[in-house]
């Protein structure tokens, strides 16, 4: 039996409840209190810490309270998700142990231009794209056929994408590129639709990586008008999905196809640096391509959710998921 542990849970502030500061309930709704129950009903020994603004808040807790380990929720410091790495790297600065990617997968994975540069370089399809800057005059390259995906280059969970995203026209892509400049205050990166089965697939392990039963979204009113990508409301409004016929479930696919696609994921997480647990999305196309559409360092790990559900498929229960990727960062340090 593992021994247990000191663990502190770092996530966002806002993530944090007045009414249970703690995660004592019963029942949780969100990704911290599942980790949280689960490391207890593990047996160790929890503290909460929030992120926000204050760098200094951070070391004193972590200083005080010496953590054997820090299992990372965080997504954002300041408001800016650009700087996830940034609290990655104050850990490694202090020498602290902590769980998932560090700075240079966080930093390579969260600018979608970049992370698609390198795995393109490495022979791994990406849907062709074009990055617009703001102040810069928005020109698309003539390789670079409607309909085109418009999104802010820094965002994830869908943050930023609508059906107003897909542009099938020069006017629709200028209009979504100044939005994304205005309201995100960021660059946009606008790419090829890819036509195509919209997959998600979990990695979880270091030198050895497990891939686990991919999961598929099904968009079933599509052809009536329905949404054709993974846009916020299909993400995270359950009537919108109802409305639409969407539907999450596991993707049926031959021996052959499961194989290649585990082996284009496993090049990616590895090309980007992931550590201990990686979701990537993909398109299959009808004629067996593969694009990777985004490789996500620290997925969401919620109950429930589509890393958990692939697990669970792959014969790792809930409890035991989260015990691995504690035990699989602790690895990764020397003893002591």
């Amino acid at each position: 039996m593992r021994p247990a542990l000191n663990v502190t849970v770092m996530m966002d502030a806002g993530a944090i409840s007045d009414d249970d500061p703690q995660f004592t309930a019963d029942t949780q709704a969100t990704t911290e209190g599942h980790v949280v129950v689960a490391l207890r009903e593990l047996g160790h020994q929890v503290r909460i810490l929030g992120v926000d603004d204050d760098v200094a808040e951070i070391v004193g807790e972590i200083t005080e309270h010496a953590p054997d380990i820090v299992f990372n929720l965080t997504e954002q410091f300041r408001n800016d998700r650009r700087l996830d790495k940034a609290v990655a790297g104050l850990l490694e600065m202090m020498e602290v142990r902590y769980t998932g990617s560090g700075p240079d997968g966080l930093m390579l994975c969260r600018d979608k231009g970049l992370c698609k540069q390198i795995l393109s370089l490495h022979k791994i399809r990406v849907p062709d794209f074009v990055v617009f800057r703001p102040g810069a005059a928005p020109r698309r390259p003539k390789r670079l056929d409607y309909p085109i995906i418009v999104k802010p280059i820094y965002e994830d969970a869908s943050d930023g994408i609508s059906m107003a995203s897909v542009a099938r026209s020069e006017g629709e892509l200028l209009e979504r590129v100044r939005f994304i400049h205005e309201r995100w205050h960021q660059v946009a990166i606008a790419e090829q639709y890819i036509e195509g089965r919209e997959l998600y697939v979990s990695l979880l392990g270091n030198k050895r990586l497990s891939v686990f039963p991919p999961r598929e979204l099904r968009f079933g009113a599509a052809g009536d008008g329905g949404p054709v990508i993974a846009t916020s409301q299909v993400k995270w409004n359950d009537e919108y999905r109802q409305k639409w016929k969407i539907e999450y479930g596991f993707a049926d696919l031959p021996e052959d196809v499961l194989g290649r696609i585990a082996r284009v994921c496993k090049r990616a997480g590895r090309l980007l640096h992931l550590r201990d647990y990686g979701r990537i999305d993909l398109r299959l196309t009808a004629d067996g391509r593969i694009y990777v559409l985004e490789v996500n360092p620290n997925p969401d790990i919620s109950f429930g959710d589509e890393f958990a559900e692939s697990a669970r498929q792959g014969g790792v229960d809930y409890n035991t998921l989260i015990d691995r990727i504690l035990h699989l960062a602790v690895r990764r340090y020397p003893p002591g």
